[in-house]
């Protein structure tokens, strides 16, 4: 059995007239023109499970897949022959089609900051389904008892000094966690959308926006201290992720994790998400308990710590794609003049081609990539209204077990 999963950031989708950021809105002709693109890239993606970023009201995403449903039919009609001619048969005629979602589930999780109000909208997540979910979706966001995030004292200061600490209380954006069937197996999927590198910026009581936000009186300091910020607020999300996806692991069960992670592959929290990679030997290691220096880990140990290390990884599908393939580029992003990718599907060890005991294969990996500009074309500005972000998908294949 063939299945495919997607990731499809689609860049503010909300209805018109609805103000989400201050002063940014779309007209109804903006609306229908957003509407219409992002049909059209479902249909292209053509995927099984899409997990989608940045949705502001779930009747807006409901609007484009009843229209990408609508255009799937009509170019069945067009390209699929009846039964009654000889080679309706042919294969080709197979992978002309799209499979509409008249009968596919839809989980939207909206973000638990977003009030409604104008201007100060906060977009939440959401996952298709063409084969429908298990149980009900889970939402993660805010935690009845904050995490706390202490920091160890350094070494070589007097006396037991204070080191500080981050407190979390609620991720910038939910993460939703749903259990898809597929075929005999039940696979437990999150979609999410870590914050982003856009700095945040504290605004002083009485003030009405932050020092740093004024460009016309540039503070590097204020601005660099913003980008911290984010960045550990990041890594914080990131953890929480882990989190769920360890304790899923541990259950046995089968994971798959997608969505905008607002970094690259080997940036500190895409690695927090993915886990640990297995040290080469642990032979080599001093042992934790060392008393000496031919204190390391055993042949046995060496083993048991490696398989508890990959037990609980994941891995980037396009990396798996591209160590098949030689393909030497996927980008998903650009700014700047940078281009890479920061969306990403990764997939646990039951996917791993290395694996015996895996329960599929996977055979593609695809990236909707040709609207993306890095600002400095002339249709730069057709960017609004189309996602900034490429769309990914892997394409697998159950095995017989």
């Amino acid at each position: 059995m063939e299945f495919s999963l997607a990731s499809f950031n689609v860049k503010n989708l909300i209805g018109p007239d609805r103000e989400y950021y201050e002063f940014q809105s779309y007209t109804p002709e903006e609306y229908a023109w957003k509407r219409n693109w992002v049909a059209n890239q479902i249909v292209d993606l053509d995927a099984d499970v899409i997990g989608f970023q940045e949705i502001f009201e779930e009747e807006a995403l409901v609007d484009v897949i009843e229209e990408a449903s609508t255009r799937a039919h009509a170019l069945n009609q067009a390209v699929i022959p009846d039964r009654g001619k000889a080679y309706h048969r042919k294969v080709i005629f197979r992978k002309l089609g799209v499979e509409p979602y008249d009968e596919a589930a839809l989980a939207f999780a909206p973000n638990a900051a977003d009030t409604g109000l104008p201007g100060k909208r906060r977009p939440g997540v959401a996952v298709l389904s063409r084969f429908g979910f298990s149980g009900d979706p889970e939402v993660i966001q805010d935690f009845d008892t904050p995490i706390e995030i202490p920091f160890q004292p350094l070494r070589g200061l007097d006396g037991d000094l204070e080191a500080g600490g981050f407190l979390l209380h609620r991720l910038s954006r939910p993460i939703l966690k749903v259990r898809i069937p597929v075929g005999g197996v039940t696979l437990t999927l999150f979609n999410c959308h870590l914050k982003s590198k856009l700095g945040e910026y504290i605004v002083p009581p009485g003030a009405d926006y932050a020092p740093e936000e004024d460009l016309t009186r540039y503070d590097p300091e204020g601005r660099a201290m913003g980008a911290l910020r984010a960045a550990v607020r990041r890594m914080a999300e990131a953890w929480v992720l882990r989190r769920e996806i360890v304790a899923e692991l541990d259950a046995g069960n089968p994971v798959a994790v997608m969505g905008d992670f607002n970094d690259g592959e080997h940036a500190v929290s895409s690695e927090i998400v993915s886990g640990e990679v297995p040290f080469r030997n642990y032979q080599w290691m001093l042992r934790h308990d060392a008393e000496s220096y031919s204190d390391r880990y055993s042949a046995d140990e060496a083993r048991d710590i490696d398989a508890a290390v990959e037990r609980f990884r994941l891995h980037s599908a396009e990396k798996l794609f591209v160590r098949r393939s030689l393909r030497d580029m996927v980008y998903t992003t650009a700014f700047a003049g940078v281009f890479e990718s920061i969306d990403q599907i990764y997939l646990s060890r039951h996917f791993h081609p290395d694996n015996a005991a895996r329960i599929a294969d996977m055979e593609y990996f695809s990236v909707l990539n040709d609207h993306i500009t890095d600002g400095s074309h002339p249709e730069a500005p057709y960017n609004k209204l189309a996602s900034d972000h490429g769309q990914i998908k892997a394409h697998l294949r159950l095995r017989d077990l």
